[in-house]
Order: structure tokens, then C-alpha cells, then sequence
């Protein structure tokens, strides 16, 4: 078994670790935030954890009521601007707690006051040595250089930061039930690995969800391209129907992201107006009125709550990136041209 796969499958213990080994720090944690009163929240991450970030981001500003912003680090990195951080708290997000930019994004924040969290799979990492504090992954060595058990253990210290900041202990055993429902997606791992040969000389589409899955959206997009090389562009549904839904040809790859949930709707009728357009429409979702339209529908025999639904959708996502890479004859745990840890500033 390759890396990849490998450790693919290891993502619902891993976030049982997490919630074992992470669950009192957390909760500590949001007690020093809400103490701080923090005003507002700023997320630095870069390539797949700059989409969990999304995820955060939604969630944060969904469930806790803060306003989250996305960093630039060029902001500091490259323009050496000055910014009024009393009030924030900037959570640096990087699994191996290398990335440079991000490190320094941190560095700075704390200069201009802000209260600064990191999220590693490295507790020993210089991120973790400019934070105040720390949350660890716990996923173990990732071997392979696409990120998967990284990146859902991060979404889950998210989640969790995210519940005890609401006050709502009771989330931690809805993340526990979630690893079921993680196990459960890869009922369809076989079905997954033969349709990905359909797709073995495509080389663009699209992957589009919104909301929270917005997220899900952008990292099977990522994994996609990390692996087999597509060109794949990722879209919140509605940006989609401003302008790039125009470029949909016939036979277009497009991925949509469906679980049910207050987003539910706006991406069933992009599956209706790509299907008026006879575009390749690959749907992920439990629901039967969407998986209806679908060339290939990917059902989900699944029920996980929309908050949670982002850790188990984007198994799917990964396992095709896998098996989409073995049928183009890649190796999905050394893409060209990428190594584990990039540095950029």
C-alpha cells in the first residue's frame, strides 16, 4: 500500500488522538481567548492548510460570531506593513511548522500585540516556537508529500477550538461520531477506484461546493492536481454562476460537493443547469435528488451534521485523487516537481 492510501485510511483515528491528546489544551485555550476578548481573527496558512483555513473561517464566524480574515503574508513579508493587532488573535496554520511566510506572519503579529496560536503536525517546529500557543495534530509522520491526514486533523482542532469557544462541550462527542461516518465513506472506495479510469485523460474541470464545503471544494481540487496533473479550478457555487459557468463545455469535468445542509440548494441547481448543458458531472452527496443528475454519483450512505460534514466529504475526494494517479501511472506519494516542505516567503 502506498503512503498515500495508507494514510488516507488512517484519518478517523487520528482524529480520535487529537480529541484524546488536544481536548483539555483546546478548552483552556478558548477560556485565554474569550478572557482576552478578542475582537476579531486572522488565519496565515498556505496550500492545503490555507483550505482548512476556509473551514475555520466559516466556522468561526458562523458559530462564535468573530470576523475572520485570511492573511497575506506578503503583507509583512514583502511590504513591511505596520497593522494595529491588539484585538487579534492570528492562528498560523502549516503541518510541518516550516513554511517561512507564515512563521513571520506570526513573528509580526506578536510585535504589533496580537495573541498568536499555531496549528502543527511538529510541536517542536519554528511556528510552534514563535506561538503562544500550540495545538498538535497528532496524525504521525505524514510520508507521502500530498497532505490528508494532516489536513482533516487540522479541521477537527478547528472544530473543537470552535465548539469550546461556544461554550458547547457536547460538539466533542459529534466529532467522535463523525470518525464513523469517516469509516463509513470508504464503503465506496472500490466504486471510487473503478470510475476513476473514466477519468484518466482528462486534464481540467472544475470542483465546486459552497459554504463550509467551500473548503472541501478547494482541497480535492489541490489533491487533484497534486497527483494526476489536472488543471482543476475550485468555486463556491455561487461565484460559479458569475461568469465561469459560461466556459462549462459539453463532456466538461465538473465535481460537485453536495451533502445536505443550507448550501444543499445552491449547488443542486448548479447540477441541473450542467446537466442542461450535458457537461461530465461527478456527484458527491447521500441525497437522491442531486445523485440523480449525476454521470457518476458518488452516494454517500452517510448522516453527519453539515459542521462536520467537511472531514468525511473529502475522503472521496482523496481516494480519487489516489486512484486517478495509478491509472495515469503517477506516484501519488512523489508528485514532480513538489516535496513536503516548501518554503516561500
Amino acid at each position: 500500500m502506498s503512503y498515500m492510501l495508507d494514510e488516507i485510511h488512517q484519518q478517523p483515528d487520528v482524529i480520535l488522538n487529537l480529541v484524546r491528546k488536544e481536548r483539555a489544551a483546546i478548552a483552556e485555550l478558548a477560556r485565554e481567548i474569550i478572557r482576552r476578548e478578542i475582537q476579531f481573527v486572522v488565519m496565515a496558512a498556505r496550500g492545503t492548510s490555507d483550505n482548512a483555513a476556509v473551514y475555520g473561517k466559516y466556522l468561526l464566524e458562523i458559530n462564535n460570531g468573530y470576523l475572520v480574515a485570511l492573511a497575506d503574508p506578503s503583507v509583512f513579508t514583502l511590504y513591511s506593513a505596520r497593522l494595529r493587532m491588539d484585538k487579534a488573535l492570528v492562528i498560523g496554520i502549516s503541518q510541518s511548522g516550516q513554511a517561512a511566510d507564515v512563521t513571520e506572519y506570526l513573528e509580526q503579529s506578536k510585535r504589533f500585540g496580537a495573541m498568536t496560536v499555531d496549528i502543527t503536525n511538529d510541536p517542536g517546529s519554528t511556528l510552534a516556537k514563535v506561538a503562544h500557543h500550540t495545538i498538535c495534530c497528532h496524525a504521525g509522520e505524514e510520508k507521502s508529500v500530498a497532505a490528508t491526514k494532516t489536513y482533516t486533523s487540522t479541521l477537527a482542532a478547528l472544530y473543537l477550538l470552535s465548539a469550546f469557544l461556544a461554550e458547547a462541550d457536547s460538539c466533542v462527542d459529534e466529532l467522535i461520531k463523525c470518525t464513523e461516518a469517516m469509516r463509513a465513506a470508504f464503503e465506496i472506495e472500490h466504486y471510487v477506484a473503478d470510475r476513476a479510469e473514466r477519468y484518466r485523460y482528462m486534464r481540467s474541470g472544475y470542483v465546486i461546493s459552497r459554504g463550509l464545503n467551500y473548503a472541501t471544494a478547494m482541497e480535492t481540487a489541490l489533491k487533484l492536481a497534486e497527483t494526476s496533473y489536472c488543471s482543476m479550478k475550485a468555486y463556491s457555487a455561487a461565484d460559479f454562476l458569475h461568469g465561469p459557468i459560461a466556459a462549462v463545455h459539453e463532456a466538461e469535468p465538473c465535481f460537485l460537493i453536495a451533502p445536505p445542509g443550507k448550501a444543499f440548494l445552491n449547488v443542486l441547481d448548479i447540477a441541473q443547469r450542467l446537466r442542461e448543458r450535458n457537461a461530465e458531472t461527478v456527484v458527491l452527496s447521500s441525497e437522491e435528488e442531486v445523485l440523480s443528475l449525476a454521470t457518476t454519483p458518488f452516494r454517500l450512505n452517510v448522516s453527519v451534521s453539515e459542521d462536520l460534514s467537511p472531514l468525511v466529504y473529502i475522503i472521496p475526494g482523496q481516494l480519487l485523487a489516489y486512484y486517478l494517479a495509478v491509472a495515469r501511472g503517477n506516484d501519488p506519494d512523489k508528485p514532480r516537481g513538489l516535496t513536503k516542505i516548501t518554503i516561500t516567503r
